[in-house]
């Protein structure tokens, strides 16, 4: 546990810079659930030929749903990050059997890097926990 006195302080622009990251990632994130969970015919369409049903599709935009509003509550953030990370990982598995481009192997990562960056940058307690450290010469 951490207490006032040794929480490492976030600057203003730290803190908008994180919300901003933050903000970004959530339009993104809704926007990708939402047209799984509408069954948008482009989504479907590239969904089955990765190999998923439509109800599968549904079901994988309802958790990323989920997952995302943890993400966005204040007292739940850091348990929506890892719950992202574990369906961005999902993505690249997927990406990774179906053969697909770099990018499309990569686009997850970076959004579950993202989605880190923005909670480390507003969050002081964070980086207690997770400090980044010059190396000790």
């Amino acid at each position: 546990m951490t207490t006032a006195g040794n929480q490492a302080a976030v600057s203003n622009a730290s803190l908008w810079t994180g919300r901003v990251i933050s903000a970004l990632v959530v339009l993104f994130l809704v926007f990708d659930g939402v047209t799984k969970v509408i069954k948008e015919p482009h989504v479907i369409a590239a969904s089955t030929k990765l190999g998923f049903t439509v109800a599968g599709v549904v079901c994988i935009g309802a958790v990323l749903l989920a997952c995302t509003a943890l993400y966005v509550i204040p007292g739940t953030s850091i348990l929506g990050a890892i719950l992202l990370t574990g369906y961005l990982g999902g993505a690249v598995a997927t990406n990774v059997l179906a053969k697909t481009p770099a990018f499309n192997l990569l686009f997850p990562v970076i959004f579950g890097v993202l989605v880190w960056l923005g909670i480390f940058l507003r969050d002081a307690e964070l980086r207690v926990l997770i400090p980044l450290r010059r190396s000790s010469r």
